[in-house]
């Protein structure tokens, strides 16, 4: 069964397609947004995972900038290129299929069949497709994306950074009663990954052992640089998900995201009550961590194996 992943292309994101691409599931293609970094880099990112990894799948360049509002990038957090490491980097490369995001998803959705969609970054080139064609967003099946929080932000005290990045997206997925399942803050961060988890990775003797290990210890290093034991494993959580969603369990709930005020934006709003508001959506509620993190890092080491 094909999918798609829409994704802003850093170390996360790069776990969550080795998830779903060791799963049974063949991923279709690959859009790209801006996200952790700005477009141009994240091409590079995805044209360097591309290269490394031998990815077979078309990977297709989407949208730059929000719908409306200034350009958010996670580069105080990830670092220029939107991909922290302690040595070795990705490789330069070039190869990245000529059509543009939007021809590609709106070509993809008028095949028959499912329609399921892993976005692991800002929701634009989600909501490009539903303004442009909602009769094509219509055929979206599910869409599981990783963002959001329920209780609280990380690029803002009330802001996740892929609500916060492009707001109205996420506020045009809804409005557009897309199959939106949020898999938000609170979830990913149930699933942590500690400094030794990059040694299996690195011992693993295969060609990239070294740089997945490089890139995972630099990814790891954004919470123990800041005095935490352990970083979440974000895009990943949304990825197990994705493939095995008997380890998560989801609600149904009135998802709306606040799109004014300077320390409001980007806000997720989760109203779990029926009696208030008419569901519209479904929020990650739990996962089984233990066998989350199996998933995710298994994904790993056999990429490290290869």
């Amino acid at each position: 069964m094909g999918v798609w992943i829409d994704t802003d292309m850093g170390f996360d994101d790069i776990s969550a397609i080795l998830v779903v691409a060791q799963s049974e599931y063949e991923i279709d293609g690959l859009s790209l947004v801006f996200g952790n970094a700005p477009l141009p880099q994240v091409r590079r990112n995805a044209a360097g995972a591309a290269s490394a990894f031998s990815w077979k799948f078309p990977i297709h360049t989407g949208r730059a900038m929000p719908v409306l509002g200034k350009l958010e990038t996670a580069q105080a957090i990830l670092g220029a290129t939107g991909i922290p490491t302690i040595g070795k980097s990705l490789p330069e490369a070039l190869a990245l299929a000529e059509t543009d995001a939007f021809t590609a998803l709106c070509r993809w959705l008028e095949r028959d069949g499912q329609h399921r969609i892993l976005a692991l970054g800002p929701l634009t080139n989600i909501a490009a497709v539903a303004l442009a064609r909602p009769d094509l967003a219509a055929r979206i099946s599910e869409l599981v994306w990783m963002g959001g929080g329920v209780t609280s932000g990380n690029h803002t005290a009330s802001a996740e950074f892929n609500a916060l990045a492009d707001p109205e997206a996420l506020a045009i997925i809804i409005a557009h009663g897309l199959p939106l399942r949020m898999v938000d803050l609170d979830l990913c961060r149930k699933v942590l990954a500690r400094p030794e988890d990059a040694e299996p990775v690195r011992n693993a003797g295969g060609a990239n052992a070294e740089l997945i290990a490089d890139m995972f210890s630099g990814y790891i290093s954004i919470a123990t640089s800041r005095g935490r034991p352990a970083m979440a494993i974000y895009d990943p959580c949304a990825a197990v998900a994705f493939v095995a969603p008997d380890i998560v369990s989801f609600r149904p709930a009135r998802i709306d995201v606040e799109l004014q005020g300077a320390l409001t934006r980007g806000r997720t709003v989760v109203e779990t009550r029926a009696a208030p508001a008419s569901f519209n959506a479904q929020f990650a509620a739990d996962i089984d961590a233990d066998r989350a993190r199996v998933i995710i890092l298994a994904a790993l080491v056999n990429e490290a194996r290869k």
